[in-house]
């Protein structure tokens, strides 16, 4: 894999505030049943941060990632992200910044089936109305940068997870966002193959991407300079480590 800078070197690191949420409060409808799958969350995070969120199954965590991915709505309380109140925001106002904004990195990987690793990687540009001439530069660039440049015209089930991830990688910042967010993104690697896909992640954030990961894994989770647990929808636990 190349040793060459894989994202833009034009974001600087731990320079401004990137996220602020202010008594977030979310929750759900099942039956006759309340769940309160987020209570008064309030958490300022920098740019360039590097940040573990953790808990038990039905802490909250899922849903966090869903909202700072603006796939949701909190019911209460304000998202400002790059100063910007996204709650106000219609839907195509929310897709256009999670499209530019915000990358996506899932477990499953979330490959389109059909398209081969190049295409997969190529999407966020079409679908942003990308120049092909550039298009096609910046796949180039991420197929070498990613080391997949031998596999760029296989379709994901022809290729190995470690693979696939990095394909998934490569596509939630071609658009070089302002934040990765990862959900548990070893969790379907064995532990060589994961330990890869975190050292590519660390080295992104290292130059200076915003890199938030949902994980089970404890030791992934010690990795991060900061590390937020949750419990019963509330943050119990904000601890940043000296590293």
């Amino acid at each position: 894999m190349s040793d060459e800078r894989l994202i833009s070197p034009d974001i600087s690191p731990l320079t401004s505030s990137l996220i602020s949420l202010g008594g977030i409060n979310r929750t759900f409808y099942l039956g006759d049943s309340q769940v309160h799958a987020l209570r008064d969350v309030n958490l300022t995070i920098t740019s360039g941060e590097y940040i573990a969120v953790m808990g038990p199954s039905g802490s909250g965590k899922s849903t966090l990632l869903n909202l700072l991915g603006l796939l949701d709505r909190p019911d209460e309380g304000s998202y400002k992200l790059e100063g910007r109140d996204v709650t106000t925001l219609d839907a195509d106002e929310l897709a256009a910044v999670r499209s530019e904004r915000i990358g996506f990195i899932f477990q499953s990987f979330h490959l389109v089936p059909r398209l081969t690793a190049a295409a997969n990687i190529e999407l966020p540009l079409v679908l942003s109305g990308f120049p092909k001439a550039d298009r096609a530069k910046r796949v180039s660039q991420a197929l070498q940068e990613y080391g997949l440049t031998d596999r760029a015209h296989h379709r994901p089930n022809e290729l190995s997870g470690g693979q696939r991830q990095r394909v998934a990688i490569a596509r939630a910042t071609i658009l070089r966002p302002a934040v990765l967010l990862a959900d548990e993104p070893t969790g379907n690697l064995d532990r060589s193959t994961g330990e890869e896909v975190v050292k590519l992640l660390e080295k992104l954030n290292a130059q200076g991407m915003t890199l938030i990961v949902v994980t089970h894994d404890q030791a992934l989770g010690a990795r991060a300079r900061r590390q937020i647990r949750m419990e019963d929808g509330g943050v119990v636990s904000d601890i940043v480590s000296a590293k």
